[in-house]
């Protein structure tokens, strides 16, 4: 089993709190940090959140939320061996070929540690604040996706669509990975389709076995229907919380191959839950 930490860019008061808590997970063994995004929290908003019964997010407006491909872009300069992912950006609402040359080029200066968590999105009032039409937007992911794939190729680039009109032109540096991974995340609407036609991994928003196993099986469908080997698609799921090495092997057996550990359940000791942790679980 991996282990990973998320989130380190949420929350942090400077750029060395940040980096030393990445180090200090690398130091200890943990695979991989991750991100959130949102480029904005409204004061109010009407969207439900779709990960927590409340409906909202667990920060407020006032919460700092750095970038994520500049925070991770800060922890790659200062670590050698940790990988690291975006939990994820919302794609939907993004440029895909300014994603796309950010992708490949943070992949390059972390010598081929990124992994490219994209999801669609579901609040409303920050597509709206940036100008991007929520309708549409499972398609419009989907689409440039595929889109980006062709960035990536390094060959010309040649795209129509409704969403994309790109012809002519490359964009250098590629991705040091091949392929470069592209982890799909959210468990509603179209998800294990998309998956299996479109993802390198699933970042999958449960820490229940039997709810991945319900999940899992759905994609394993998905990818039998176009002949896609499901053995390739890695599945990253949220840390139980508790049960120790028994609740590892009990997510391992149902098919998660990383747990994600919140941050923020760590306690106020931040630098100590990583370490009691590392010792319980991972050592």
């Amino acid at each position: 089993m991996k282990f990973g930490l998320i989130p380190v860019n949420i929350g942090v008061q400077s750029a060395e709190q940040m980096i030393g808590m990445s180090q200090l997970a690398e130091s200890l063994g943990y695979e991989s940090v991750w991100t959130f995004e949102h480029v904005i929290v409204p004061e109010d908003y009407q969207s439900k959140y779709p990960y927590d019964a409340s409906g909202k997010m667990g920060v407020t407006p006032d919460t700092n939320m750095v970038d994520p491909l500049i925070a991770l872009s800060a922890i790659a300069a200062q670590t050698t061996t940790l990988r690291l992912g975006t939990g994820v950006n919302i794609l939907s609402q993004a440029n895909p070929l300014y994603v796309a040359k950010q992708a490949a080029s943070l992949d390059m200066i972390s010598g081929g540690r990124f992994m490219l968590g994209v999801g669609i999105g579901w609040l409303r009032e920050e597509f709206e604040a940036l100008g991007v039409p929520f309708e549409k937007r499972g398609a419009r992911f989907d689409d440039y996706v595929a889109a980006m794939r062709k960035v990536w190729s390094g060959e010309t680039v040649e795209h129509a669509s409704e969403f994309v009109n790109w012809s002519g032109f490359k964009s250098y540096p590629i991705p040091v990975q091949k392929p470069f991974p592209v982890v799909m995340g959210g468990s509603k609407g179209k998800i294990h389709e998309r998956i299996a036609t479109l993802g390198d991994g699933w970042y999958a928003p449960t820490s229940d076995p039997a709810e991945l196993k319900v999940h899992l099986d759905k994609i394993k469908a998905e990818c039998d229907k176009i002949d896609r080997d499901f053995s390739e698609i890695e599945i990253t799921c949220m840390w139980p919380g508790q049960g120790g090495k028994e609740a590892v092997e009990t997510m391992a057996a149902a098919g998660c191959h990383r747990l994600v550990v919140p941050i923020f359940a760590l306690g106020p000791d931040v630098p100590a839950g990583i370490t009691k942790l590392a010792e319980q679980v991972i050592g």
